[in-house]
C-alpha cells in the first residue's frame, strides 16, 4: 500500500489545480482573454509563476514516487508535504514580487534534490541486493 505517497500526490494535484484557478482569477481582474499572456505586470507574475509550478511538477512527481517507493514512504511524503508548501510560497511570493519567488523557489529545489538523492540511494541499494546479493542496509547497520 503507497497510501501517504497516493493522498499526498492528490493533494499536490489538487494544490495545482487551486494555482490554475488563480491564474484564470487574475485574467479576469486584468481583462485578459486567453491564449494571451501579455498584459498588466501582476498578470504575468501569476502566470509564470504558475508556469513554473507546471514546469517542475512532472519532476517532482517522479523523484517523490521513486523516493517514496524505495526509501521511505513517510519521509517522501514529509517530503512532499513541505515541497507544496514551498511552491505555495513560491507562487504567491512571485505573484507579489518578483524577488518575492526566491525562498520558496530555493526551498522546493532544495526537497526535489532531497528526494532524488534519496530515489538515488534506493535504487542503487536495490540494485545491489537483487542482482550483486549485497544488502548495504545489512552492510551499514553493522
Amino acid at each position: 500500500m503507497v497510501l501517504l505517497l497516493s493522498a499526498v500526490s492528490l493533494l499536490s494535484a489538487l494544490h495545482l489545480g487551486y494555482l490554475t484557478r488563480q491564474v484564470g482569477k487574475s485574467r479576469s481582474i486584468h481583462g485578459i482573454t486567453p491564449p494571451a499572456v501579455n498584459g498588466a505586470p501582476e498578470f504575468e507574475r501569476t502566470f509564470r509563476a504558475h508556469q513554473n509550478c507546471v514546469e517542475f511538477y512532472p519532476i517532482f512527481l517522479v523523484v517523490f514516487w521513486t523516493a517514496g517507493l524505495h526509501t521511505s514512504e513517510v519521509l517522501a511524503a514529509v517530503l512532499g508535504l513541505f515541497y507544496i508548501y514551498a511552491q505555495h510560497c513560491f507562487f504567491f511570493g512571485y505573484q507579489a514580487s518578483s524577488k518575492g519567488r526566491l525562498s520558496g523557489f530555493y526551498a522546493s529545489l532544495v526537497i526535489i534534490i532531497t528526494l532524488a538523492n534519496l530515489a538515488t540511494v534506493g535504487i542503487f541499494s536495490g540494485i545491489l541486493d537483487e542482482y550483486f546479493d549485497i544488502d548495504l542496509k545489512k552492510k551499514i547497520l553493522k
